[in-house]
């Protein structure tokens, strides 16, 4: 059955539109000349774009560029369109379309022009708002989108990102807390080690959640400068002289957050070295992640033929086939949302490559992969700290029995009689299946109590001095 339609008209002629759509013939042009992925913008950069939207009507009014009523009218609708439950059905341009994200910029220019009419008119004839003249305004899409990128970015790291990773660290530091005491068989190459704390431990997890928190925070101010103002090549032509600067204002006064215009124009329409740093930290977070998640996948491996150091809450069965299996699922599915970022980056920083003389021609691909990372990321760390880490229990009786039986102790004794003949007692005390307190007592002229002193493993944990 075919849907109703309307005519719209936009410099290349006549458009068939469906009737109820708010959009016109721009973005039907383009719902019809891009079905590549069906995949539409995300819902966050789609609100960061009518706040821009908004900020640049009540910038335009201030500097005297937009009838009063007219840039009231567009604030009033994007406002509306940000409430409506149905918000997305509006803006059906997917995230393969012209590089520059003209689109998009004209799905949201289009929507809002129809629905600022329609407030205008209140059921009577009235002046139309034009998608163009209005509501792009000062504008171009060479900046806005780039902009939008932004604020969108920045509202996903400061609003979600930073606070998840606040989180992780202080269910860390409660965690070593309440079970950093407990002394644990160190491992390197996935061997026995000199023993440590699980404090110790926990405490460098935290180490690399916080130097990775402080990138993330350093970059902020970074994302929050802003391309809007040099309009289709940086020049900043048919933007008055002040509205970068008002834009900025009116755009932190809606968000709550701080912007300022980029200190270069030209930079800020050509490349996307911000984004690209911003998703290499991602990246950077990523590694750090998983390193935890496949710890603690080490930890809670058995319950019988692992290291049982740990035991994960029980979140679901773990087989389809094998009664009573429980699987550690939450640092699984973290492990895949950091395959996930690792790989958008590398499809960012391809696509920040695509800066072609004066516009990056990439930006629907690095936004849609940049707030996915943003959106993974923040998600997966709260699960991350509530799910897995705040709630683990520590298997004591495991931990003390993988530390009685540990050759490497040993390596106290290496000051006292030397590198070989430590390593002579400790393949024995392998060999035999012995701790190493006993076999040491028996190769050395050291005395049991003397022994049991320097192989005590909670005094090593300090370095042993």
């Amino acid at each position: 059955m075919t849907k109703p339609t309307r005519i719209e008209r936009d410099s290349m002629g006549d458009v068939a539109v469906p009737v109820d759509a708010l959009y016109g013939a721009q973005t039907q042009r383009a719902v019809e000349n891009f079905a590549i992925s069906r995949q539409p913008m995300p819902e966050r950069f789609v609100r960061a774009l009518l706040v821009q939207k908004a900020a640049a009507a009540r910038a335009n009014a201030a500097l005297e560029q937009l009838p009063a009523d007219i840039a009231q009218a567009i604030d009033r609708a994007s406002a509306q369109l940000l409430q409506a439950p149905d918000l997305m059905s509006h803006f059906p341009v997917e995230i393969f379309q012209t590089g520059s994200g003209t689109s998009s910029n004209m799905n949201a220019n289009e929507v809002l022009a129809t629905v600022a009419t329609r407030l205008l008119a209140g059921g009577a004839a009235a002046t139309a708002v034009s998608p163009n003249d209005h509501v792009n305004a000062g504008q171009s899409s060479n900046d806005s989108i780039p902009t939008v990128l932004h604020i969108s970015a920045a509202q996903a790291l400061q609003g979600e990102l930073l606070p998840a990773l606040d989180l992780l660290v202080q269910t860390l530091q409660g965690k070593i807390a309440s079970d950093g005491h407990h002394v644990k068989t160190g491992r390197t190459h996935l061997m026995d080690a000199m023993p440590l704390r699980l404090g110790q431990e926990l405490g460098g997890w935290c180490a690399q959640i916080d130097a990775r928190r402080a990138q993330l925070r350093a970059l902020l101010p970074s994302v929050c400068e802003l391309a809007q103002g040099g309009t289709a090549v940086g020049t900043g032509i048919n933007a008055h002289p002040q509205f970068a600067q008002r834009f900025c204002e009116e755009l932190s006064a809606l968000t709550g957050l701080t912007f300022r215009p980029a200190p270069d124009f030209f930079a800020a329409l050509s490349a996307q070295d911000t984004a690209v740093a911003l998703s290499g930290a991602l990246k950077g977070l990523a590694v750090a992640l998983m390193k935890i998640a496949n710890d603690l996948r080490w930890m809670n491996s058995g319950p019988l033929a692992g290291l049982a150091e740990i035991e994960l809450h029980a979140l679901q069965p773990g087989s389809s086939i094998m009664p009573g299996k429980v699987n550690p699922v939450i640092p699984e599915a973290v492990t895949m949302v950091c395959a996930q970022v690792i790989g958008h980056d590398a499809a960012i920083t391809i696509a920040g490559q695509s800066g072609n003389f004066q516009l990056n021609v990439m930006l629907p691909l690095i936004a849609t992969n940049l707030l996915d990372s943003l959106a993974l990321l923040a998600a997966g760390t709260k699960a991350l700290a509530e799910q897995a880490i705040k709630d683990f229990k520590v298997n004591t009786d495991g931990l003390q029995h993988a530390l009685a039986r540990n050759p490497i102790l040993v390596t106290a004794l290496n000051r006292e009689i030397g590198y070989l003949k430590a390593a002579a007692i400790a393949k024995r005390a392998y060999a035999e299946k012995r701790p190493i307190l006993d076999v040491a007592e028996e190769m050395t002229d050291l005395d049991r109590a003397t022994l049991q002193q320097m192989l005590d493993p909670t005094q090593l944990t300090d370095g042993g001095l």
